[in-house]
C-alpha cells in the first residue's frame, strides 16, 4: 500500500554502526542523544582528526571504520549576513562535505545514508505550504543562494547515486531549526540565536531599545533539534523513496512575535524596533508535511511546538547559551 507516495519499508538500526557526520553541531549532538538513548553503535570523528572537505581523508577514514549507516548532519551554516559575505565558502564547504561523504559511502557499500538538506532549497516565491515537488520551479532567495545550491546538489547527488549505483540514499528537508548546542556568533548565527544574543546584550547594558534586522513580518516554521533527531531516526527505519521528504512542525510564527517570546525568556523589558533597511529573506516559508505525516504516527512527530512549548524550549536554549558563552561581557554579543 502506498500512501501520499510513500511505500511501506522497514530497516533496523540494531547491530549497525551509525556514523553521525557533524556530531558536534546542534543537529548532530541531538542525533547522538537520540541514538544513544536506544543503545545504538555510534561512530564520530572530530574536525581536528578529519577534514570532511578532503576526499582522500574521508575515503581513508570510512574504509578503516566501515559504517553501515551514515547521517550527513555536517554543514557550514550561518544567517543572512554570513551567507551574503561568504557565498564561495558556503558553496564550496557544503559541496565538498556532501560529495566526499556520499562517494565514499558508495565505495564502501554503506547500507543506508541520510542527507540533511534545508527548506531554503525551495524557490523564494513558491506556493505555500511548500511541497517537495516545488523544488527547482523558481528562483532562490538571493541572501542564501550559495548555501541552497550546495544543498540542492547534495540531494540530487543522493538521487543520482540511487539511480546509477542502487545506493540506498535518502534526503530530508527540515524547516528552520533551533536547540541546545546552537551556534552563537555575531556574524554567523541563525535568527533565533542572533535575536537571543542581541536581547541578552541589551538587557546587560540596560538598553531601552533593541533593534533587529528587517521588518519583523516574515513567517517562519521552527522545529526543536531534538524533535528533528527523533524524526530522522524514524526516517532511517521507515523511508526509502528517492524523492526528498519535508520535515516540519506545521506551526508558523512571525519574526516579530518570535522576538517578543525570546525577550520574555531573556528578561529584556525594553522596546523592540526593526531596521527595515536590512533584508528580510524569504517572506514566508512553511513546509507541506503530508509525506511525513503519512509515514510516521502522530506520536512520532512533533506537533506540540506551539508558542507555549516554544517558550519552554527557548528557555532551555538560553540556559545553554549562558552556560557556554556568557562571560559577563555583553559587548561581544552586540
Amino acid at each position: 500500500m502506498v500512501t501520499n507516495g510513500v511505500a511501506p519499508f522497514s530497516y533496523s538500526l540494531q547491530g549497525k554502526k551509525v556514523w553521525v557526520a557533524g556530531h558536534n553541531g546542534m543537529v548532530g549532538s541531538a542525533l547522538l542523544r537520540r541514538l544513544s538513548s536506544e543503545g545504538y553503535d555510534i561512530l564520530t570523528v572530530n574536525k581536528s582528526e578529519l577534514d570532511l572537505r578532503n576526499q582522500a581523508g574521508v575515503n581513508t577514514w570510512m574504509a578503516a571504520h566501515k559504517p553501515d549507516v551514515v547521517i550527513i548532519a555536517a554543514a557550514k551554516v550561518g544567517g543572512i549576513m554570513a551567507n551574503g559575505e561568504n557565498p564561495a565558502a558556503f558553496f564550496y564547504d557544503n559541496m565538498m562535505i556532501a560529495t566526499n561523504i556520499m562517494h565514499a559511502a558508495y565505495e564502501q557499500n554503506v547500507e543506508r545514508l541520510l542527507f540533511l538538506g534545508s527548506s531554503c532549497i525551495y524557490p523564494r516565491d513558491c506556493a505555500q505550504p511548500i511541497k517537495e515537488e516545488y523544488l527547482l520551479t523558481g528562483a532562490l532567495e538571493p541572501t542564501n543562494e550559495a548555501y541552497a545550491l550546495a544543498k540542492i546538489a547534495g540531494l540530487k547527488m543522493a538521487g543520482y547515486y540511487r539511480t546509477q549505483y542502487g545506493c540506498d540514499f535518502i534526503s530530508a528537508m527540515p524547516c528552520n531549526l533551533y536547540g541546545v548546542g546552537d551556534m552563537y556568533d555575531a556574524q554567523n548565527s541563525h535568527v533565533i540565536p542572533a535575536i537571543m544574543m542581541k536581547a541578552h546584550a541589551a538587557k546587560m547594558r540596560g538598553d531601552n531599545i533593541l533593534t533587529l534586522w528587517g521588518s519583523g513580518s516574515p513567517l517562519r516554521e521552527f522545529m526543536y533539534a531534538d524533535d528533528l533527531a527523533d524524526v530522522l531516526v524514524n526516517l532511517l527505519q521507515k523511508y526509502r523513496n528517492a524523492e526528498p521528504i519535508n520535515v516540519g512542525t506545521e506551526q508558523e510564527i512571525t519574526i516579530r512575535d518570535l522576538a517578543k517570546i525570546i525577550c520574555e525568556v531573556v528578561g529584556y523589558e525594553g522596546q523592540i524596533e526593526f531596521d527595515t533597511s536590512k533584508p528580510d529573506g524569504t517572506p514566508r516559508k512553511v513546509l507541506d508535511n503530508a509525506k511525513m505525516n503519512a509515514l510516521l504516527s502522530k506520536d512520532k512527530i512533533c506537533q506540540k511546538n506551539g508558542k507555549y512549548d516554544m517558550k519552554i524550549r527557548l528557555a532551555q536554549c538560553y540556559k545553554d547559551f549562558l552556560g557556554r558563552y556568557d562571560d559577563g561581557d555583553a559587548r561581544q554579543y552586540a
